[in-house]
């Protein structure tokens, strides 16, 4: 059981690794694995509109960090199977692909729900709130729970299914490691949760006012644990082997919605077979700009190459009657710069 576990982390890492985007079907993945048994083989055998939404959750989650890290030396590519390299070794980087991983299947999921598109699920009318507390924040004196909610419950179980059953034998440091980082992508998206209200009353008045939950975007998400990555703990095996404590020393440690790493990344610099390094030489960079993204940052030091290019774009568009757009076409010189 060991051994085929191991194997379906492995084939879940192969999402990430074919391509630009998630390529491997769902029920491709079910095929490999038909041995499963448990919650993972009932997904497998009687929801693929479940796996649909997996799949596009991991869809979401590759796009989001290509965009948060676009500016980095590593820029979450997945080119030459840079990122199984980096999948492999439990680095910043790493933690963040399994929390936007995480995240991406949550939000899909939940999504779907809302939507329609799973018929086991729909959104979520259990939910009722606080009165009071609701109340205040709104400066309203009566309001009530109404409308149906985004059922982020269901996505966050589903995803908690599918995303940590391979590991949930395991208990090595990277497994514990994983799974951390996994719940604090879910987590990420329920704290996001947005509260949207309507008003009722005559002529406007919003005598009442009825409430209900949300989806935040994505691409708040995806902010939020940018942020977590860039505070990211380092953690150690406890002493029994089955937790992890901070490398820090006896200090709070991290939150279940902090990111955690047990290893240093490489600087990303130059191109590494072993670390899955593609290296920055040839990265466009601002040149006037300092921090991520900037030729200082980008170039490692090595400097940069500046030409000046000419691109072309649509302007002085006007309407003519009836019924098309007629544009001219400009050239505006720019520089461009790269790495050396």
């Amino acid at each position: 059981m060991r051994t085929l576990l191991l194997g379906l982390a492995l084939l879940l890492q192969t999402w990430w690794v074919s391509g630009s985007e998630v390529v491997l079907e769902p029920m491709q993945l079910c095929r490999k694995t038909r041995r499963l048994k448990g919650r993972m083989g009932e997904i497998c055998k009687k929801e693929p509109a479940l796996l649909k939404e997996i799949s596009r959750g991991y869809q979401l989650g590759t796009r989001e960090c290509q965009f948060q890290f676009r500016n980095r030396r590593w820029n979450c590519t997945t080119a030459k199977k840079s990122l199984k390299k980096v999948l492999s070794r439990d680095t910043r980087e790493s933690s963040f692909v399994s929390a936007i991983t995480a995240a991406g299947v949550t939000y899909s999921v939940t999504r779907a729900c809302t939507t329609g598109e799973l018929i086991e699920c729909s959104c979520d009318k259990t939910f009722k709130g606080e009165a009071s507390r609701m109340g205040a924040e709104f400066g309203e004196r009566s309001w009530e729970w109404g409308g149906c909610d985004d059922n982020i419950n269901y996505g966050y179980r589903k995803s908690k299914i599918f995303m940590d059953t391979p590991y949930e034998q395991l208990s090595d440091i990277s497994t514990l490691i994983k799974l951390h980082n996994n719940d604090a992508g879910r987590l990420a998206v329920k704290r996001l949760m947005i509260t949207e209200c309507k008003c009722h009353g005559l002529s406007g008045s919003c005598t009442v006012r009825s409430c209900w939950r949300r989806l935040p975007a994505f691409r708040a998400v995806g902010r939020s644990l940018r942020g977590r990555f860039e505070a990211a703990s380092r953690v150690i095996p406890s002493n029994d082997g089955r937790h992890f404590i901070a490398a820090a020393g006896p200090s709070p440690g991290p939150g279940r919605g902090d990111l955690i790493y047990s290893e240093e990344s490489p600087d990303f610099c130059k191109p590494n077979r072993v670390s899955g390094s593609l290296g920055t030489q040839g990265r466009p960079c601002n040149a006037t700009a300092s921090g991520p993204g900037s030729c200082q940052s980008l170039c490692c030091a090595r400097g940069f190459d500046t030409r000046l290019v000419r691109q072309k774009r649509r302007c002085d568009c006007k309407f003519l009657w009836c019924c098309r757009v007629s544009c001219n076409t400009c050239i505006t010189p720019r520089y461009l710069h790269t790495c050396r």
